[in-house]
């Protein structure tokens, strides 16, 4: 006998049988025990999930004559075997929209309906699939049959596509119980797969199941499809290879090869580990997706978590290394991955080699981020520890020092005398009063009279000297400014600066225009960082000598 495809031999033939889709079958199956059937189904969702096997389903129950009693069909009857195979039979029609969708073709269709089943109490169903190629006006020419059907006819539309019936004739949807089907999941697929290996008598390692059940995503034909193929290579013996060969997928040792030279950044290898990938003929777009597989699971070990679609052993070998990342550099990562998709560049590109290049070298050059509080910190560690370095010094050379402001000292007295060293140290200047964004600063702590709601208005300013000593108050926009203007939010802040700086200060108020979005982003990430370097001006060298940059 000819071999018969896995995906139309093990299709189903009952309700009970349809895989992950018991929200349609028990529906349908009680409408059919009920006499409860509708004239008008729409089945939407994505390929390969069932929609088309459980219109057939439903044409067998309704013209079955040795039907349960609960609804389903006995399926080896001769009505039953012909609507299942996808024979010629006159009570149910199947057609393709996608090459049958004119008005002309509606037209016919809705003259073939208004006539009677063949035999008495059966139905005659109409399955179209890919119902979204109709046109608009065979949509149209359908309306009225929809709406009041002829007796015992059913219609069933089939779409992977429900938003386009939608955009093009809103009106269908009224007229039809709509059904939407889910994406199978990957236990679901394996377990059926389990079982057509064990009706065939071949064998597979369950792990090649599941690797076959992830590329499906989430459609069963597309599954047994490919089981189909890895049949086919292996004679019935499957193993991991056979499944990685078929489809071209990327060893789990290469992405932790490629993972060590990012770590090590080793940048020049890049381009012998593409090659290399290039020259054993492995698909780009697959190792693509393999790689943003690998930092996605990189990142769920950084933050605590186990990754479940990967093994015991591999998630070892991945353990090691997301140690020595940081999770806030892998999020970065990903989302420079992600951006090569979301941007098109794979589909558009025809050099592809290049891409994935480019892309590991931005991955590789890609620079640790730093928190701002920890940079901080560290410059003033720096800072203190120079301020005491130079304290002692000033004290050393204040001790030997005599009364005469001799600039050198005796060797007699033991002391080396500095080279370079200034003549006189100038003493620092003191007004009593802090420097404006210290007094700001201080004043949003202690200032009374506004709620705690209104504060981080305040917060969100920064506030500098101006021309004549006026206090200048600069809010990020015209709302935070009209807020901090009220008179409650001005009288306390001018009593509290009056205080701070013993007289009447004129205080100014500014609000950025910001022209749109993206420079209101980076004008507020300006500002943020002038206000840090204000509170602390030793940021403002590190800033400099590093080329570092502020992230929101």
């Amino acid at each position: 006998m000819p071999h018969i495809a896995f995906a139309r031999k093990y299709r189903p033939r009952l309700f009970g049988d349809v895989t992950a889709q018991e929200h349609v079958s028990e529906t349908l199956k009680r409408a059919v025990a009920d006499d409860r059937v509708g004239h008008a189904y729409l089945f939407c969702g994505p390929r390969g999930v069932g929609k088309t096997t459980l219109a057939r389903v439903l044409s067998m129950s309704l013209n079955c004559g040795d039907r349960e009693k609960d609804g389903e069909p006995c399926g080896v009857c001769d009505s039953c075997n012909r609507i299942w195979s996808g024979k010629t039979a006159l009570d149910v029609v199947e057609i393709d929209a996608a090459s049958n969708r004119g008005v002309e073709d509606a037209r016919q269709l809705r003259e073939r309906a208004m006539y009677a089943p063949s035999q008495e109490g059966s139905h005659k169903v109409y399955i179209v699939d890919e119902a979204h190629m109709l046109t608009r006006e065979a949509w149209n020419a359908l309306l009225k049959i929809l709406e009041e059907p002829p007796p015992r006819v059913v219609f069933v539309f089939a779409t992977t596509e429900p938003h386009k019936i939608q955009q093009a004739v809103a009106p269908i949807l009224s007229r039809c119980q709509r059904f939407d089907f889910h994406r199978i999941g990957v236990e679901k697929i394996v377990e059926r797969m389990e079982f057509v290996v064990e009706c065939e008598g071949f064998s597979c390692p369950k792990e090649a199941l599941t690797i076959l059940a992830r590329k499906a995503d989430g459609g069963m034909r597309d599954a047994l499809s490919v089981l189909d193929q890895v049949v086919a290579l292996t004679g019935g013996t499957i193993t991991l290879d056979s499944v990685n060969r078929i489809l071209g997928l990327v060893e789990h040792e290469r992405y932790l090869e490629i993972t060590d030279i990012i770590i090590d950044r080793k940048h020049a290898k890049i381009f012998d580990f593409v090659q290399d990938l290039s020259d054993k003929g492995y698909d780009f777009v697959e190792f693509y997706h393999g790689l943003v597989g690998i930092l996605r699971n990189l990142l769920q070990l950084s933050l605590g978590g186990a990754p479940s679609n990967l093994e015991k052993g591999k998630v070892s070998s991945l353990e090691i290394r997301s140690d020595k990342f940081k999770a806030s550099d892998l999020v970065r990562m990903l989302s420079l991955a992600t951006d090569a998709e979301n941007s098109g560049s794979l589909k558009r590109n025809a050099n592809l080699q290049l891409t994935v290049e480019m892309l590991l070298l931005r991955l590789s050059y890609m620079e640790s981020s730093v928190e701002i509080e920890e940079l901080l910190g560290n410059v003033r560690a720096v800072t203190h520890r120079d301020t005491h370095r130079g304290d002692d010094q000033s004290k050393v050379r204040s001790a030997h020092s005599d009364t005469d402001n001799v600039d050198e000292v005796t060797p007699e007295k033991g002391v080396v005398p500095e080279s370079g060293a200034p003549d006189k140290v100038p003493k620092a200047e003191s007004t009593g009063q802090g420097s404006f964004p210290e007094e700001w600063t201080r004043l949003i702590a202690k200032i009374k009279g506004i709620p705690e709601g209104g504060k981080p208005f305040l917060r969100a300013c920064r506030a500098y000297e101006g021309k004549n000593g006026e206090f200048v108050v600069h809010g990020p926009s015209e709302d935070v400014i009209e807020k901090i203007k009220e008179e409650r939010f001005r009288l306390a802040i001018e009593k509290q600066l009056n205080q701070v700086f013993s007289g009447n200060v004129k205080i100014v108020y500014v609000a950025d225009h910001k022209k749109d979005l993206q420079d209101g982003n980076d004008q507020h990430s300006e500002e943020r960082l002038t206000a840090l370097i204000e509170k602390d001006p030793n940021l403002e060298q590190v800033v400099k000598e590093l080329n570092l940059e502020l992230l929101d």
